[in-house]
Parts: C-alpha cells; sequence; structure tokens
C-alpha cells in the first residue's frame, strides 16, 4: 500500500497528532460519511490519514463487491499503514479508529499488539455485535482496554444500542459518548429535532477533543 493510495486532510509537521481512519465493512474511504468526518476531523485541527483494505481497494479497481477480507489480513493492512505513515511523514503521535468495522479492527490491533506505541483508539459507530444478534457481543478484548479509547454511539445502533451496551457491563473507562436517537451512521429522525449534519459535527467536535486530551 502507497502513500499515493491514501487520502490526507490537514496538515502534518510532525509534532502534531495523526489520527489514521479505517471505513467501516460496506463503504470505501472516500464514502460520504469518511468525506465528512475527515473535513470536520481537519477543520478541529486533526491530521487525518484514510486507507482503504485490500478487499475495498481490488473493489475499487474491478467495479465488482468482495466481502471484507479475514480478520488477519484486515489487522496486517493495519500494521502495515501504521508504519508507513511514521515513516513518510515523521509523526510520533498516532491514534487509530473508523467507522463500524474499521474502528473494530483498530481495537482489536490496539488491545493485541502493544508495541505498536499508539496514543488512543476512536470509533464510530462500533458494531458492539452483529444485527439481530445481542447475546453474542464482540467486547472481550475491551473488558481490559491498554489504551484511552471513545466511542461515538447513536443510541438507537442496531449493531450496538444504548440499552444493549450498558447491559454488558463495561469497564467505566471505556469512553462512550451516546447521540441521542442516532442510528450506525449516526443520523437521528427528523422527530429526534437533531439533524445528521449536527451529529456528524458533534461526532468530530468529540474525537478532537479526545485527541487533544491525551
Amino acid at each position: 500500500m502507497k502513500k499515493t493510495d491514501w487520502l490526507w486532510n490537514g496538515e502534518a509537521d510532525g509534532q502534531s497528532p495523526v489520527l489514521i481512519l479505517a471505513h467501516g465493512a460496506g463503504a470505501a474511504m472516500d464514502s460520504d460519511f469518511m468525506n465528512t468526518m475527515a473535513e470536520r476531523l481537519a477543520a478541529q485541527g486533526i491530521f487525518v490519514v484514510r486507507f482503504e483494505f485490500p478487499y475495498m481497494q481490488e473493489r475499487r479497481h474491478t467495479g465488482k463487491k468482495r466481502p471484507p477480507d479475514r480478520q488477519p489480513v484486515l489487522l496486517q493492512a493495519w500494521r502495515d499503514v501504521i508504519a508507513q505513515v511514521r515513516e513518510t511523514t515523521g509523526v510520533k503521535t498516532v491514534f487509530i479508529g473508523g467507522k463500524s468495522m474499521g474502528g473494530r479492527m483498530a481495537t482489536l490491533l490496539a488491545a493485541e499488539v502493544l508495541e505498536t506505541g499508539l496514543s488512543g483508539v476512536a470509533c464510530l459507530s462500533y458494531p458492539f455485535h452483529a444485527p439481530g444478534k445481542m447475546d453474542k457481543p464482540r467486547i472481550e478484548h475491551l473488558m481490559e482496554f491498554p489504551v484511552p479509547i471513545r466511542i461515538i454511539q447513536g443510541d438507537r445502533d442496531a449493531m450496538g444500542n444504548r440499552e444493549t451496551v450498558e447491559g454488558y457491563g463495561l469497564p467505566s473507562q471505556l469512553d462512550i459518548q451516546w447521540l441521542p436517537d442516532g442510528n450506525h451512521d449516526l443520523k437521528p429522525r427528523k422527530a429526534s429535532g437533531h439533524t445528521h449534519d449536527e451529529y456528524l459535527t458533534i461526532a468530530a467536535e468529540k474525537v478532537a477533543e479526545f485527541i487533544r486530551s491525551q
């Protein structure tokens, strides 16, 4: 994976932190959600790098949809990108995260590979469970998480709503910021009195605040 395959928002000066942001299972790094989030994070002074997992790169080249790669491939892609971003930019303070699956893979990497020296993880709509499978949560590695983490979650997310997640007994240091009536794209219903645009701005502000606080 080359630097030319990435998308950049903001400026790298070697001293400021970088957030490497991964896409979800079904949408590429330049989806509307990812574009908006990267732009608003950059407006908050966060240098953002986006990349694509191998299956999504192949989909871009062939035009044919493919399911996500297996977990070992996804995690190796993360390792490669982190190393390349550090080498290319000289940035020492690295945060990782992403939308849904991309964020989950970031948490798995941070939990398993302590020597990466990551400063923290930021997740947008963490997939706490597969749709309809609340009794099979993906949380074991989160119970004793080794680095700071913040999760921005809609409280009616079909892959982890507030009632379900709060019933898992997660540790208090797992910082979950709930957006009222938000779905898996952080989008609220019109009757809520909130807008998607508002929530995307709030999400970017909360991620930037988290990064600055570390």
